[in-house]
């Protein structure tokens, strides 16, 4: 007899797989506030070692409560004493929420110190709550040089519940501003409500994967006998997409192409936008008559509006995660969002708004359970970020798009950014353009936010050993005061990511790359092979610009000041760096490497986030005479496709090894005589390649684009990975990975456009650098 097969799929940090447990995130420097009943029980990680803790408890009353979880205070322990009486609008909202606990913020006494800075990755420690009781957990740390490597890092709460609620609903988060109404809505069921201009409406998903429909009514329309409702193709066509996609809009229309909402903030990323709210027909074609279903109830309560209702509405579907297939069905799957996941959208005009909370409960659309919407309005006078949010790892807490240390001066010269790795980065500026941007570097100098960069500190006596073992390069050859290029990759082969390795010391290195998940993945590989070595996020707290172009020596040479014992600006040496401060001795740390991403003489600045005004300032006040621009992506990708670099999702993913992606110069299987993580599987590949990255030259003025398929006859024998017309070579040209029969220079193949069959670019195999090739500029 054979038991019943059992679905156990791993889905992390669900609310409904795991309704005891908990997880908050405390940042960097930062606090978060709990409340623990009896019986909980409260672990407290440091995830990335090396970071101390303090913790404060109050009872009901607001007295000091440490002895309910059997802790004493500290001495001296008053970070969270110090954090909270900060002037910002962070500690401020905090002494607002602690007063409504009868906490006395002027009055707070000092708090247990549960370890010092000494710990090792993953320590923890667990706590057993005899009462009820109000937690402050803080990871205190503050502003740290960009040449020193101890920084904050984040802490871990997981919270058992001894006692979780019957019902598949955690607490609601906190509301992220001023409230003027809220409500609940339970499956089955829709709710009407009126949002004036400048209003937010945050739709909240409760418990996790749980579909809203959202349908909204200009409300003077409706005084004037109009029906104008949010029209799906009037909003797909103003923001140029061909056909509704996963995800959400910028901005909202009618039918009179008036905007009507804008969305402010989305903590998933994956939606539906206008197909149907469920509708009676759907249920009864799978056989359930009489189902509840969206459209009916939405129609329901918007009759008292003067609405006429419709058997299926065109809604925004929130939270609905579909997709369109390789022959253009719609497909369906289970939402991605997660427990307190939500949209926050801004009213353009008066609004008389319904939503829903979807019953389907025959299909994946709610992850097989429907649960709570909850909807909030927030008044017009609150100020919100625009983001979006990012995960590095499944279970981990949503992190809101960033904004650099030097947005401020970015913002005021355009508006056009892009979400760039969970950071907003420009795309081109006003005023300039990206032809003028991109020529700017070719023959001046052109300046360059690239903090999204991610930054890791690798240090203690085992650092070496673990970089050696997880890079591509040898990290035994690299020099303290020296950069080197590398790739990490997995097992089998295939990239992680890449970046540039800084040894900053005989047992400390930063490494700077684009993947989030690198610093776990570093930790992950030490935890195995058991070595003393701690890799701490720098992230937030090393922010950069890229100074490139022939002019930028010149320029930089004159705010640049270091000390006898590092070398001067114009000393420096490719792919070296140096530690100096700006202007003179008194200036604001900074690091300067030999590095770029353009094909130029080229250097990148590193400070700490509260210096880059300063930074900012006086490369504009001493480049403005030398031609200095702005420098966005746009601008930069013609760059760099012309210098042959190549870029994370386009010439390489994991299921691309160094030598297809064109950098197999920094595998060195030949000298390297140590194993590293791929090692077999890259000996493998190299001996027997199937295919490598080489240069298209375009025949004609067509331009190709990246997954545009390359065809020998009717056979496709590659693909686009980036394309550009170039303007200092008058050509169209891509980067190609190709089959190995086919890469030798001076092949002709053909781009395929349309099906690939119906229309075809002639191309030329070339080498993989177009420009300067021998890197003589980059050298200079």
């Amino acid at each position: 007899m054979h038991m019943p097969v059992i679905s156990r799929p791993q889905e992390p940090a669900l609310f409904a797989r795991a309704p005891a447990l908990e997880r908050h995130r405390v940042a960097p420097g930062g606090l978060t506030v709990v409340a623990l009943e009896p019986g909980d029980r409260l672990e407290v990680i440091d995830l990335e070692g090396c970071q101390s803790a303090q913790l404060l408890a109050f009872d009901g009353q607001g007295r000091e409560a440490l002895a309910a979880l059997g802790l004493n205070g500290s001495a001296g322990a008053r970070f969270i004493a110090e954090r909270i009486a900060e002037d910002s609008r962070e500690s401020l909202h905090t002494r607002l929420g602690l007063a409504r606990r009868n906490i006395d913020c002027s009055r707070l006494p000092d708090a247990a110190l549960l370890w010092d800075g000494e710990t090792p990755a993953g320590f923890g420690r667990d706590f057993a709550a005899t009462g009820e009781v109000l937690v402050i957990v803080a990871a205190p740390g503050g502003p740290s040089p960009v040449d020193s490597q101890q920084r904050a890092s984040e802490l871990r709460l997981m919270i058992h519940r001894a006692n979780p609620r019957n019902v598949l609903a955690p607490p609601l988060p906190a509301p992220l501003g001023e409230v003027v109404d809220e409500f609940t809505i339970n499956p089955g069921c829709a709710r009407d409500y009126l949002v004036k201009a400048g209003q937010y409406i945050q739709v909240l998903d409760v418990a996790g994967r749980q579909c809203s429909d959202f349908v909204a009514f200009d409300r003077r329309g409706l005084d004037r006998g109009r029906q104008l409702d949010l029209d799906p193709t009037v909003t797909r066509t103003l923001n140029g997409n061909a056909y509704p996609g996963p995800g959400l809009f910028s901005k909202f229309f009618d039918r009179d192409m008036q905007p009507m909402l804008e969305v402010v903030r989305d903590t998933v990323g994956r939606h539906d936008t206008f197909a149907l709210a469920c509708t009676a027909r759907y249920y009864e074609s799978q056989g359930f008559f009489g189902h509840a279903n969206c459209s009916d109830n939405i129609s329901r309560v918007l009759a008292p509006h003067g609405v006429e209702g419709r058997r299926g509405w065109p809604a925004i579907n929130f939270f609905f995660n579909t997709g369109i297939d390789a022959h253009q069905q719609l497909t369906l799957d289970e939402p991605w969002s997660r427990p307190g996941d939500y949209v926050l959208l801004r009213a353009m005009t008066d609004l008389v708004c319904a939503s829903s909370s979807c019953p389907d409960d025959i299909d994946p659309a709610n992850g097989w359970q429907p649960t709570d919407i909850h909807i909030r309005v927030y008044s017009e006078k609150e100020r919100f970020s625009i983001a979006m949010a990012n995960r590095k790892t499944p279970d981990a807490d949503p992190v809101l798009t960033r904004e650099s240390g030097f947005h401020e001066n970015t913002s005021a010269l355009t508006r056009h950014f892009v979400d760039y790795r969970g950071w907003w980065a420009a795309t081109h500026y006003d005023g300039y353009g990206t032809t003028e941007e991109y020529f700017g570097c070719r023959e001046r100098v052109a300046v360059m936010d690239l903090t999204p960069l991610r930054k890791f500190e690798v240090l203690g006596p085992d650092a070496e050993a673990l970089l050696n073992y997880c890079l591509t390069r040898d990290v035994r050859k690299l020099a303290v005061g020296q950069v080197v290029y590398s790739a990490m990759c997995y097992e089998h082969g295939g990239m992680l990511d890449d970046g540039t390795l800084l040894r900053l010391g005989p047992d400390s290195f930063r490494w700077i790359c684009g993947e989030d998940y690198a610093g776990d993945w570093l930790r992950e590989q030490a935890q195995k092979l058991g070595m003393k070595v701690w890799i701490k996020s720098a992230s937030e707290q090393i922010h950069n610009l890229s100074v490139q172009g022939p002019l930028s020596r010149e320029l930089l040479k004159q705010m640049i000041w270091t000390p006898g014992t590092q070398p001067k600006l114009e000393e420096l040496g490719w792919f070296r760096f140096l530690v100096g401060r700006l202007d003179d001795y008194n200036g604001c740390p900074l690091m300067v490497s030999r590095t770029g991403y353009t094909g130029e003489l080229g250097y990148e600045i590193w400070c700490h986030p509260q210096d880059a005004q300063k930074v900012w300032s006086r490369l504009w006040q001493l480049g403005e005479p030398l031609g200095l621009v702005p420098l966005g992506l746009h601008a930069l990708d013609m760059l760099r496709i012309e210098a042959g670099l190549i870029f994370a999702g386009y010439e390489f993913c994991d299921q691309t090894d160094p030598f297809e992606a064109g950098i197999g110069f920094c595998v060195p299987l030949k000298s390297k005589d140590v194993d590293f993580i791929g090692r077999e599987a890259l000996l493998r590949r190299n001996a027997h390649p199937q295919r490598k990255l080489v240069g298209l030259e375009l025949a004609g003025n067509e331009t190709a684009a990246h997954g545009d398929c390359v065809h020998d006859g009717r056979a496709q024998v590659g693909v686009i990975t980036s394309a550009t017309r170039s303007p200092v070579l008058g050509k169209n040209i891509a980067l190609c990975r190709l089959d190995i029969g086919y890469c030798e220079p001076g092949t002709r193949i053909q781009i395929g456009k349309l099906d690939g069959q119906q229309k075809r670019i002639d191309a030329t195999v070339v080498p993989l650098s177009f420009y300067d090739p021998e890197k003589t500029r980059v050298r200079s």
